[in-house]
């Protein structure tokens, strides 16, 4: 199995089956340490699409009440291999797993809001592309296509996928609506 990739570049992979017991063993040790400070956790993210391309990193969703408490815990994660990387996204704490001399990385863990935005979003997208091979498809397609432009500059390939992200979602949540209404009437 091959996981982990230098900071800032981009290469896809096809899906690797030990991607999922990668992510599964880092929840668990990740249960361990945050305890019931930690809603719920789950794999999200291109590795947890298993009919995808993706880059080799394990991504993490941590689901919270209380960005604080899960800050109390940065000494025990840090034993384990987790580092805080901060909150450079809004409503989101930052953790990497990898080799910090290389530069190297093989997991982001997004702690968020537990059924936040940020929490749905990653859910949605995860299970919608799980659920729809055709749309799956279409984004690795998509990743593709970034990937061969922009393999040494991660920011312009995760800003490329953005546009077809926001549709996916913004369809999900439309679908949802829809679903709601027709049970009230």
């Amino acid at each position: 199995m091959s996981i982990g990739l230098k900071r800032g570049t981009v290469r896809l992979e096809s899906h690797d089956k030990q991607w999922d017991e990668t992510a599964a063993q880092t929840i668990k040790t990740l249960k361990s340490i945050l305890g019931d400070d930690a809603i719920d956790i789950q794999h999200i993210g291109s590795t947890a699409i298993s009919a995808i391309k993706a880059k080799p990193i394990i991504d993490i969703a941590v689901g919270v009440d209380d960005f604080d408490r899960v800050l109390l815990h940065n000494e025990q994660l840090q034993q384990e291999g987790i580092f805080y990387r901060g909150s450079d996204v809004e409503r989101q704490l930052l953790y990497v797993m990898g080799d910090m001399e290389k530069d190297t990385r093989t997991h982001h863990i997004h702690v968020v809001k537990w059924n936040g935005t940020e929490w749905n979003n990653y859910i949605h997208f995860r299970d919608y592309l799980n659920a729809n091979e055709n749309a799956a498809l279409q984004y690795q397609k998509l990743k593709e296509e970034l990937e061969s432009k922009y393999a040494g500059d991660r920011i312009s390939y995760t800003s490329g996928k953005q546009n077809m992200i926001d549709n996916i979602l913004c369809g999900k949540i439309v679908e949802q609506l829809m679903e709601n209404s027709e049970k009230i009437v």
